[in-house]
């Protein structure tokens, strides 16, 4: 399906705000859940593996809620690239700057929340705060396809497959009242087939109008169920057929290597780089860092941070001259590369400042999405960035239980994040490789010309 010309502007801008705060609801408090793993801690008394569990579902795949966030972040994505071309970047990046803002005021929040009402008067003026997305989701208007306007929803009977169900009258139609004529019951297909025959049961017909209406009532219903049964064997293919066509996409997806480097990275960076949001304030603590000395909690660096760099990373996205694909590579790159150096943070200052170079890097999310327009077409966009944003909340789930095993076994973060920094790195280097023969795959479909156009180029420039 083909969209309208994007209009870069006018409604899009309102799309911008409500997509803003969508994120900023929806994301603030799980982007924001280290402050309450420490409460966590306290509270339940298990291993830090075992407690990281429940901050990794709260902002992973593994509860309702999640999966709630998860739609909401494609649709936003997707919208907001459906009204922006020229402004993508930039658009993009302001919507993803919700979430970091919504991190930096939810960690202060909460903290005060948990000190007036407890843990769960926290969780529960949280969830009531986010029910304000309504309000969001209630302002934001798909563009149309760019032939014909969207088609009305019309009833049951009158979906697109009318036209097929209803011109094939004879056969299927015919077998289906025959099949269901004949468990019917014996006697009422013998009235049935000998109503046309001899005199003699005509006349008994004619003596007997109850029959006859009895008879016509039955023969109506069972043309009726006949139809109604094929309608849905019919709406039944209709929607395998669909199946299937979704299951061809996914593979035609993933035959692109451009995409499926990306589909690694992603996984990869979600199970190195999200251990930081919720793990820092814990690393401070195990760091023998004073309470006094934390002049600002790390997760709210971290929050400002992030803003900050999704940002400046969306508007960097909309220059011609820059290759967005390898702006995300080295984002991943100096990101790892940071992890790898947090064991040797002792400090709160050096703490402080490697929680503002991983925030600020964390905001490659918002040049993300352009990532993979560019590499799948607008078109494909939901399909794909559904498909990511899956593994994406999956490698958020097993990252910080991953790392908090880690601390149990060894009693420190340092091989914990080793470990965290080599898988973002390898996710880096593996969609470089991947990316270094062609960065515009969208293009590769396009015929490429002949010699002898390059020939007549030469001559006439000649």
């Amino acid at each position: 399906m083909e969209f309208k010309k994007s209009p870069d502007g006018g409604w899009g801008w309102v799309i911008v705000l409500v997509s803003f705060f969508t994120q900023f609801l929806c994301y603030g408090s799980p982007l924001a859940v280290g402050v309450l793993y420490i409460e966590w801690l306290d509270t339940f008394g298990e291993g830090k593996g075992k407690t990281a569990w429940v901050g990794s579902l709260a902002s992973g795949v593994g509860l309702l809620a999640r999966l709630g966030c998860g739609l909401l972040y494609t649709a936003t994505v997707t919208i907001t690239c459906q009204y922006f071309d020229s402004h993508r970047g930039l658009a993009l990046g302001l919507i993803s700057t919700g979430s970091s803002v919504g991190l930096f005021i939810y960690a202060a929040l909460q903290r005060l929340l948990i000190e007036f009402y407890g843990l769960d008067g926290c969780l529960l003026i949280v969830g009531a705060l986010a029910l304000n997305i309504l309000a969001c989701g209630s302002l934001m208007r798909p563009l149309e396809s760019s032939d014909c306007p969207l088609p009305e929803k019309t009833a049951l009977e009158s979906v697109p497959d009318r036209y097929s169900i209803y011109s094939e009258k004879g056969k299927d139609l015919e077998e289906n009242t025959n099949v269901l004529g004949k468990s019917y019951g014996a006697e009422e297909t013998r009235k049935s087939t000998l109503a046309s025959g001899g005199r003699k049961q005509e006349s008994l017909l004619h003596k007997n109008p109850a029959t006859v209406a009895h008879a016509k009532e039955a023969e109506t219903y069972k043309k009726k169920v006949a139809e109604q049964t094929y309608f849905c064997k019919q709406l039944a293919k209709r929607k395998w057929q669909l199946y299937k066509d979704y299951c061809g996409e996914t593979v035609a997806l993933f035959k692109n290597k451009v995409f499926s480097a990306l589909f690694i990275a992603i996984f990869l960076f979600d199970i190195g780089g999200f251990p930081p949001s919720l793990l820092m304030e814990d690393v401070a603590r195990s760091s023998n860092v004073k309470e006094e000395e934390l002049i600002m909690p790390l997760i709210s660096i971290i929050g400002i941070m992030t803003a900050v760099g999704k940002l400046l990373l969306g508007i960097l996205a909309d220059f011609k001259w820059i290759n967005t694909l390898h702006l995300y590579v080295a984002t991943l790159v100096i990101m790892g590369l940071a992890l790898c150096a947090i064991p040797f943070a002792k400090s709160y200052v050096t703490l402080a400042i490697l929680s503002g170079i991983l925030g600020f890097l964390t905001g490659n999310w918002s040049i993300f999405p352009y990532v993979t327009t560019k590499t799948v077409g607008i078109e494909k966009l939901a399909h794909a960035y559904g498909i990511l944003m899956f593994f994406a909340g999956l490698g958020n789930s097993l990252g910080p239980p991953i790392v908090g095993w880690f601390y149990d076994w060894t009693q420190t973060y340092d091989t914990a994040f080793y470990f965290s920094g080599f898988c973002v790195l390898l996710g880096g280097f593996i969609l470089l490789l991947a990316a270094l023969p062609s960065w515009d795959t969208c293009n590769k479909l396009l015929p490429r010309p002949a010699p002898t156009t390059f020939l007549y180029k030469v001559t006439s420039n000649v």
